[in-house]
């Protein structure tokens, strides 16, 4: 059996989208170590409802 370690899965969603009231969401799901990442994670992903790459930042 694998160990469960120190990785968590973390929400990630659009803060473009979020800000310019659309409906609907664009949201990722991800996992990150939180020993090595004590902070909020911050990624570029695609957003299919904007066409374009945005920054996703970590809720939760």
């Amino acid at each position: 059996m694998a160990k469960r370690g120190n990785r968590i899965q973390v929400i990630m969603e659009c803060t473009e989208h979020k800000n310019s009231g659309m409906p609907g969401t664009s949201r990722y799901i991800t996992t990150k170590n939180k020993k090595n990442t004590t902070e909020r994670l911050e990624l570029k992903k695609y957003n299919p409802i904007l066409k374009r790459k945005t920054v996703h930042k970590e809720i939760k």
